[in-house]
């Protein structure tokens, strides 16, 4: 299969999610989607616990595409967050998005292969404004990149994803500790990968 050449919007009702969350609303073009309290997504690392209750909605993930996720940023509570997801199974996947850590809104990824592992940033200034999270497939690798509006595509990470593995993603939201999160969700789409991991590339 050839590499992606074009951009496409992928429908909501086209993706399944892996766990069901409190409600899902549609609002024009938009997806409402709420949290279930003690949703999450982790293995083991530092806490000592599996939680594979995120919600996730995924649809197949060609090698040589991208994904792109698109919602507002309107996290309050310890560990909120939303964003991309990216699945191989139960014990390989990567999350990346915003995550509200100790007060403050962070741009970062968790990277599973096992056991998780976590990198954060803060991004401060992006509350209340429209945060994209794009994963390029190519080769034996994963990119992530994301940016705020229409600002520049900032890399989050890089990591290895096997060329073989038959793989789904999507957007992703999770509250672990409290009921009522809702996280708007304004696009979904299925573009042509990054030219390359450096803008000179």
């Amino acid at each position: 299969m050839g590499r992606r050449t074009e951009t496409t919007d992928v429908d909501w009702q086209d993706g399944t999610w892996t766990n069901a969350p409190a409600s899902v609303e549609r609002d024009g073009d938009h997806l409402l989607v709420t949290a279930r309290e003690g949703s999450d997504a982790w293995r083991e690392t530092s806490y000592g616990f599996v939680h594979d209750t995120e919600h996730a909605l995924l649809v197949d993930f060609p090698q040589d595409s991208a994904v792109e996720v698109t919602f507002l940023l309107d996290l309050s509570e310890q560990f909120d967050q939303a964003g991309l997801f990216v699945r191989v199974d139960d014990r390989t996947w990567t999350k990346a998005g915003v995550e509200r850590s100790d007060g403050a809104d962070s741009l970062g990824a968790v990277v599973t292969r096992g056991r998780s592992d976590w990198s954060l940033a803060p991004v401060a200034d992006w509350a209340g404004r429209r945060v994209t999270i794009r994963g390029s497939r190519v080769d034996d690798a994963l990119t992530i990149r994301a940016r705020v509006d229409d600002e520049p595509w900032r890399l989050v990470r890089v990591s290895p994803l096997d060329p073989e593995a038959t793989v789904a993603a999507g957007p992703f939201c999770c509250a672990p500790t409290r009921a009522g999160l809702r996280v708007r969700f304004t696009g979904w789409r299925s573009t042509p990968p990054d030219a390359g991991l450096h803008p000179d590339d």
